[in-house]
């Protein structure tokens, strides 16, 4: 992920992106004008419009560029979904075909394929470590909870002291991990949960 904090080198930085999330009020160039130059550059690069601006006007002109537009206040689980959305249409196929690299692991998301590089050896995960980890996936780089995690994955609400994620967690990581016990893909958050960093 890149952070820019104004658009002027927007164009530059976004040729190995995936997808670009731009705020209309940036200083310097604005986020209107940022987004024409990129979308003129990179034709298929996903853009994310966010903006206080809620007038019909100024989402008519975002959206003559941008794929979607989004007002504040938001939900932060409702950008994580826009953004899903945007990565899975058409225009990014061909991106979505390259596996994702965490560490020494290549991740075939629409094979549902983890690699260990360089020995080629496949990495074979229960059901629901499967669901787990596709879950810590979609939401990468962020925190999640416990009971966040516990509750996409079974279904059902999280008890507070049950034991059964850390133990999955841990069986993960004697899978994924050089060194089960110094993890660098799954990351701790002492006291929140965890979060696979991208």
């Amino acid at each position: 992920m890149t952070w820019l904090t104004s658009g002027e080198q927007a164009v530059e930085e976004a040729k190995d992106c995936r997808l670009a999330i731009l705020d209309v009020m940036l200083p310097g160039l604005d986020g209107f004008t940022v987004g024409q130059r990129l979308k003129k550059q990179y034709p298929s690069l996903p853009i994310l419009m966010l903006s206080a601006r809620t007038s019909i006007d100024d989402k008519l002109q975002g959206l003559e560029f941008a794929d979607d537009y989004l007002t504040k206040p938001f939900h932060p689980d409702e950008l994580a979904a826009r953004l899903e959305v945007l990565l899975r249409r058409g225009g990014t196929v061909a991106l979505e075909n390259e596996p994702l690299r965490l560490g020494h692991l290549l991740v075939f998301e629409r094979e549902n394929r983890i690699v260990v590089e360089p020995t080629g050896e496949e990495v074979v995960l229960t059901g629901k470590q499967f669901y787990i980890f596709q879950f810590l996936l979609r939401h990468l780089g962020q925190i999640l909870t416990k009971e966040q995690i516990y509750e996409a994955v079974w279904g059902e609400p999280y008890l507070d002291g049950d034991k059964t994620l850390m133990v999955h967690i841990r069986h993960l990581r004697e899978k994924l991990e050089i060194n089960p016990a110094e993890p660098s893909i799954i990351e701790t958050i002492r006291g929140i949960g965890y979060r696979v960093k991208s």
